[in-house]
């Protein structure tokens, strides 16, 4: 018999199914075991009663009563169940779940494995234990409905916007893992080479030089959902692993990918049934913002706003190009690739009036965070050039570092913009969960160690020998 998943039994009354799942809840009480059957589509009640008649033939060919048989089963034991599908009596009815008007008669019960006693209660939110713990057993955390929930929705939500993009013409191309450094404003992870001793990889903060070349390619519209690992410090809205809507197209400007971005956002969160505060999308500048609300990422809701899990988008733009770091040399507010605004460009190519020039840089605010953020792009040569020189990198630097970019722009490279949203913070301000790890599978823990394996870890003699290592304490 094909499997039925749970879901399907409220529209399969009179019918045998065939059922696999978990055990989530089992309540005895006396004659009649009512058994709650779990699988990934949903729960539906099953109502085992003690009769000598009803019997099951189990793989070793012994036969049992059913009802015998349910009694020995507790919650997260893995079974297989045929039985009938019924109409429930009116007053049974259980309208918290889609199958509340049906109940399975079993007619044979197979264990498929049993399960130990959960190491923590997995029927609540979860939010009073220890973050350890929940992580040590990620795989057991992730059986709660809630983050079930989220990682669905997840899904749905990168889904969405793949066929957003694909409708309006994007190709979808992924880009190496083990790169070059580039600077990101972040701590960069490295990969020693086997083969190379005394030289590493390092791993995509983002895919920035990467897009910039497929426009030179002329794709002229590429997206990827993309990996990006940054060794910062962590925090509740930052992990050392994140993945983000990577968005780049030619020939446009800071208007007309802001437009897009805003089209894909509100076509996505509205389809998925989320109230937005206002369209189009409020804009202020970054002098706007901070004189405003004192920061340049802000909460636009009202109470009732939250009350009601209303998201409030706004866009910031005409950011300043560079700021003064802690040893008093210019680095950039953003992104090093960015387009001065037009009229600051002179400014730039002559080293003049640094802290005055703005740049195309745009961020994607929503309920007090930033979601998004992107710019049009340098592609002259002479342009990003004159961006290191403000940085303090000599010429040698430069073509050392970038030089592989400087040549591509030689070749005809297309004026072009784009963007980038992290996933985890939209879903976050989707669902008003205050953590990152909420939102991912296996995240970190705040002391950066992974979900369920022990890494990192020390590597062995032979591994370091390998890699040509040696370890200095």
């Amino acid at each position: 018999m094909k499997r039925t998943y749970i879901a399907e039994t409220k529209d399969l009354v009179g019918k045998e199914v065939d059922l696999f799942g978990w055990v989530n809840v089992r309540r005895d009480q006396g004659k009649i075991i009512f058994i709650d059957l779990r699988d990934r589509s949903g729960v539906v009640q099953m109502v085992f009663v003690k009769s000598p008649e009803i019997e099951v033939k189990s793989k070793s060919a012994e036969r049992f009563n059913l009802y015998d048989l349910a009694e020995k089963l507790r919650p997260e034991w893995v079974i297989r169940v045929k039985g009938l599908v019924k109409q429930r009596p009116e007053k049974m009815v259980n309208p918290e779940i889609e199958t509340g008007k049906v109940e399975i008669e079993p007619m044979e019960l197979e264990v498929l494995n049993q399960s130990e006693a959960m190491p923590f209660p997995i029927d609540t939110d979860g939010h009073d234990i220890d973050e350890e713990m929940r992580l040590k057993y990620r795989y057991l955390d992730l059986k709660r409905p809630r983050l079930q929930k989220n990682i669905k929705l997840r899904s749905e939500f990168v889904d969405r916007i793949r066929q957003f993009l694909f409708k309006k013409g994007f190709i979808e191309i992924e880009t190496p893992i083990l790169s070059a450094p580039t600077p990101e404003g972040a701590r960069t992870f490295v990969v020693p080479s086997r083969i190379n001793p005394g030289k590493f990889f390092a791993l995509p903060q983002s895919p920035q030089q990467y897009k910039q070349l497929l426009m030179v390619a002329g794709f002229e519209k590429y997206f990827q959902i993309a990996r990006c690992l940054r060794d910062d410090d962590l925090r509740a809205d930052r992990g050392f692993e994140h993945s983000q809507i990577d968005m780049e197209m030619s020939f446009v400007n800071q208007e007309e990918f802001m437009a897009l971005d805003e089209e894909m956002i509100t076509t996505v969160a509205e389809g998925m049934g989320y109230k937005l505060k206002q369209k189009p999308f409020p804009v202020f500048t970054y002098q706007e913002a901070m004189d405003k609300f004192g920061a340049d990422k802000f909460d636009l809701r009202t109470e009732e706003d939250k009350k009601n899990g209303i998201l409030a988008f706004a866009w910031v733009k005409d950011f300043p190009f560079f700021e003064k770091n802690t040893e008093g040399n210019w680095t950039f507010t953003h992104n090093p690739f960015s387009h001065a605004k037009p009229e600051h460009v002179g400014w730039l190519l002559k080293g003049e009036n640094i802290d005055k020039i703005l740049t195309t840089q745009y961020d994607l605010v929503c309920n007090g965070f930033e979601v998004g953020g992107g710019s049009i792009r340098a592609h002259k040569s002479e342009m990003l050039e004159a961006v290191f020189k403000v940085m303090g990198y000599t010429k040698e630097e430069i073509q050392e570092q970038f030089g592989h970019m400087l040549e591509a722009f030689k070749y005809g490279a297309p004026p072009h913009g784009g963007l980038a949203h992290g996933i985890e913070r939209l879903i976050m301000t989707f669902t008003g969960e205050e953590f990152l790890r909420e939102v991912q599978a296996f995240p970190q823990t705040s002391s950066g160690r992974t979900s369920v394996m022990v890494a990192p870890s020390e590597l062995s003699k032979k591994q370091l020998k390998e890699l040509h290592l040696k370890i200095e304490k």
